[in-house]
């Protein structure tokens, strides 16, 4: 029989079941690895296992798989650099683990299963889910590239649980009879077979629909109300772009997508930094909505984030490594109110924010 030794993620049963694609038919028991340490890595919320005279790894051995099981369990170590290799465990049977590439990871002390369960196992899951569907489409490597932003995906779904809206609406049943994904890259795009709940409590028949899978997103109209002015951000645009719009540069509130685990105003103060050098003061929330819901996942925390705006604080601004090209403005708060009004605006949490703002300036200033 072949025994599989698990040190690390995948003694997390419900990621577990996500890999293999079923929660039956294995047999999982306590085991342990003598000469090796489990650790953490800088680089991930998870561990790398390292030869050490003396000590032991305590984890998992798992038998009762399937051949296909080991080539699900293959494609999904091989997209984070693991590779099976033998290993003799401490009762003396054979086994296998995977192991990472030599010097691949930066081991940064001890790992606990327990707090990475708390921390981070259901947005793994969420994760694994997505890789696993690339199982017959794409190779290992092209789905490390993109787990980024699969882990992104990911912690929108964990957002969306939180979500405060939904007042006066029906809570309907819905039956997703089939997903495809036609695109996923840095993006997605999903394709659904469904039914859902009419009002009148019938079916509707089975229907197709097309969504645009991206993470949420935090976005803040920096405002100094003492020189009552407010800071717009500038850059090239994809969506002008494909719709074939002579402005393809815009006019924007400071925004940027959620990373897993980050709060929306974590990344709000963030993306301050990282598009225009600017640490916020208080943030007040303005809205959380879907951009469009018609047709995108994608969810915005929308805020006007108190701030100092001296007219040096304008400038270029952006993260190298995201090839970003950016260019901040500072305005009197009544021409963004004039632009909005000429319909000189085309970005709508910009006039969602401008709006909010025109209505609570006054206790803003006054404050």
């Amino acid at each position: 029989m072949r025994y599989l030794f698990l040190f690390g993620t995948l003694q997390h049963r419900p990621l577990l079941d996500a890999v293999l694609g079923h929660s039956n038919d294995v047999t999982i028991a306590a085991a342990v690895l003598p000469g090796y340490t489990v650790q953490a890595v800088a680089e991930g919320p998870f561990p790398t296992i390292m030869a050490q005279d003396g000590v032991r790894a305590e984890g998992a051995v798992i038998s009762g798989l399937t051949p296909d099981d080991h080539a699900r369990l293959g494609f999904y170590e091989a997209a984070f650099g693991y590779a099976l290799a033998p290993v003799t465990l401490e009762n003396g049977d054979t086994a296998e683990a995977y192991f990472p590439q030599s010097d691949m990871w930066t081991p940064q002390g001890a790992w606990s299963l327990d707090d990475w369960i708390r921390d981070w196992g259901e947005l793994s899951v969420h994760a694994a889910t997505e890789v696993m569907h690339y199982l017959h489409s794409k190779r290992p490597h092209e789905v490390a590239g993109m787990f980024p932003m699969i882990r992104a995906r990911a912690w929108s779904q964990i957002n969306a649980k939180q979500s405060r809206h939904g007042a006066m609406t029906l809570m309907g049943d819905t039956q997703i009879d089939a997903v495809r994904r036609p695109y996923a890259h840095y993006f997605a795009l999903e394709e659904y077979d469904l039914r859902h709940q009419r009002f009148d409590g019938t079916m509707t028949p089975q229907v197709e629909r097309a969504v645009f899978r991206a993470p949420d997103a935090a976005l803040v109209l920096p405002y100094d109300p003492v020189r009552d002015c407010v800071m717009l951000v500038e850059q090239m645009r994809m969506g002008p772009l494909a719709r074939g719009d002579r402005a393809l540069w815009q006019l924007e509130p400071i925004a940027g997508r959620l990373d897993p685990g980050e709060a929306p105003e974590a990344a709000a103060r963030r993306e301050a930094v990282e598009e225009a050098g600017l640490e916020m003061g208080e943030l007040i929330a303005v809205a959380e909505t879907y951009c469009s819901p018609g047709n995108s996942s994608e969810f915005y925390y929308i805020y006007v984030g108190l701030a100092d705006l001296p007219e040096r604080a304008a400038g270029l601004g952006g993260e190298e490594a995201e090839d970003e090209d950016i260019r901040s403005h500072i305005l009197p708060f009544e021409q963004l109110m004039q632009m909005c009004d000429d319909l000189l605006v085309a970005n709508a949490p910009l006039v969602m924010a401008a709006y909010w703002l025109d209505r609570h300036r006054a206790r803003l200033k006054k404050a």
